[in-house]
């Protein structure tokens, strides 16, 4: 290649170098001006000293480069100089998109810690072998009852959810520290949970056989192998609970050969209330609200993040199997079961039909062949999420249903609630939380649940 003429005026960036530059700010241009000169007086110094100029024209070619990707990088640190919003003193409005999606990835993680709480205590007040209903403690009577089969708590994955989910079922599950393990590439860094009687180690494998609930806490990535490295280690019907939203669950099925898996499904209503969920506090502090504990509630839409009513269905059908595990007749796991979720309003021997009955969990044909000793039969969870089954469809249309679960679960939430009552968010009164007073089903005539009295005012509607 033809070397070009050696004249000052060519001496410049621009001889060599092709790619145009951006105006540098004055600052930045007395600096590319120091480094020019200082690369034409080494140009000038070894051209004396060797008298060619084929290899300095590369050098020089070589180092006007790197003096434009220099100035690219210094004319990148003003490319926030003209935008308001990267400003100090520019403050984000609420209706600013960024914050709305932090907001929301908050309330995701809360609804996520609140319902796997709520499922755990449901779990734990069903592992129960009383003699008599009166003889089963409720977490509302005796919240330290040490039960004969204590509930336990396997978590995969140490990092920001494992370690929330963690701190939440500590503070909120009523569940000790030491029924709780955390298996993680990186158990020093668990300090916190250990001085608690948590015990954090490294083995998948181990957790998986011993826990009744494991927790998938890890990236997408990590589950493949997470899966294939813990699917024949499972010990029997244990549930696997997963918090990777980025699987789903026919995808989940497909990892494990298990069809005790727990995936709650989320969806946005596009209405959520940015403040609700104080990005500034911590998952438990926030659910020792009672507003928040309100806009968690799987029958609510309240606070703009809804879950799947058939993974609400699932948790229910996981209590049966419970009782189911126990070897309890179904006639007793209903008088459990309604004790547990109701005790305040549960009569044993009385008129009244209890809240929950076998028709709402099966299908009336296979009811009326069950004896009185026969157990409920063993569901299953994926199933149940994944197709209709009797209580998702009295879920989805039975309000009064749907109104003694948000009282259950506010409830059983409430053990917590009273710590934060003052910092409870504006606008939503604690009174709302309770929605309506309790009300007992009984078996319509069409597969409806409806009260003496609603059936009556229920024509009076329909004709006005």
């Amino acid at each position: 290649m033809e070397s070009a003429p050696h004249s000052d005026d060519n001496r410049s960036l621009q001889c060599n170098f092709k790619i145009p530059l951006p105006e540098p700010s004055p600052l930045q241009g007395r600096a590319a001006e120091m480094l020019t000169n200082w690369l034409l007086s080494q140009y000038s110094m070894q051209e004396e000293q060797t008298g060619s100029s084929n290899e300095l024209d590369n050098n020089l070619s070589s180092c006007s480069l790197a003096i434009g990707r220099l100035l690219l990088k210094l004319k990148m640190a003003d490319i926030m100089v003209n935008l308001k919003s990267f400003q100090p003193e520019y403050g984000a409005g609420t209706s600013e998109p960024l914050l709305r999606l932090r907001s929301r990835a908050k309330g995701l993680a809360v609804n996520g810690c609140a319902h796997a709480v709520f499922f755990c205590k449901l779990l734990k007040a069903t592992r129960q072998t009383g003699q008599s209903c009166e003889d089963v403690p409720t977490y509302s009577l005796q919240p330290e009852f040490k039960s004969s089969q204590s509930l336990k708590i396997g978590i995969i994955g140490g990092g920001h959810i494992g370690k929330q989910l963690s701190r939440a079922l500590l503070k909120l599950s009523g569940i000790s520290g030491y029924y709780i393990q955390i298996s993680t590439r990186r158990p020093e860094i668990l300090l916190e949970f250990q001085m608690l009687g948590v015990d954090c180690y490294y083995n998948n494998r181990q957790l998986a056989s011993w826990a009744d609930v494991v927790f998938l806490c890890c990236l997408p990535s990590h589950l493949p192998h997470i899966c294939s490295e813990i699917q024949d280690a499972i010990k029997e019907h244990c549930i696997i609970y997963s918090l990777v939203t980025a699987i789903p669950l026919p995808r989940l099925m497909q990892l494990l050969p298990s069809h005790a898996i727990l995936r709650p499904q989320y969806t946005y209503t596009g209405n959520d209330p940015i403040d609700i969920w104080a990005t500034n506090r911590t998952i438990v502090d926030a659910l020792k609200n009672p507003a928040v504990v309100q806009v968690t509630c799987p029958c609510s839409s309240i606070g703009g993040i809804t879950v799947d009513v058939k993974w609400l269905a699932a948790i229910f059908y996981a209590a049966l199997n419970s009782y189911t595990e126990q070897h309890l007749s179904y006639k007793k796991a209903m008088l459990l079961l309604n004790q547990v979720c109701f005790p305040e309003n549960f009569v044993p021997a009385s008129a009244e039909q209890p809240f929950f009955l076998r028709e709402n969990f099966i299908n009336p044909a296979f009811a009326s062949s069950m004896t009185p000793d026969d157990s409920f039969p063993w569901f299953e969870l994926t199933t149940v999420q994944l197709k209709e089954s009797p209580f998702s469809q009295l879920l989805a249309t039975n309000t009064t249903l749907q109104d003694n679960i948000a009282l259950f679960y506010y409830n059983i939430m409430s053990e917590n609630v009273g710590e934060c009552a003052s910092d409870s968010s504006p606008g939503i009164p604690l009174s709302a939380v309770l929605l309506k007073p309790p009300k007992v089903l009984s078996d319509g005539s069409e597969g409806t649940y409806l009260t003496d009295v609603e059936k009556a005012s229920s024509t009076d509607s329909e004709e006005t």
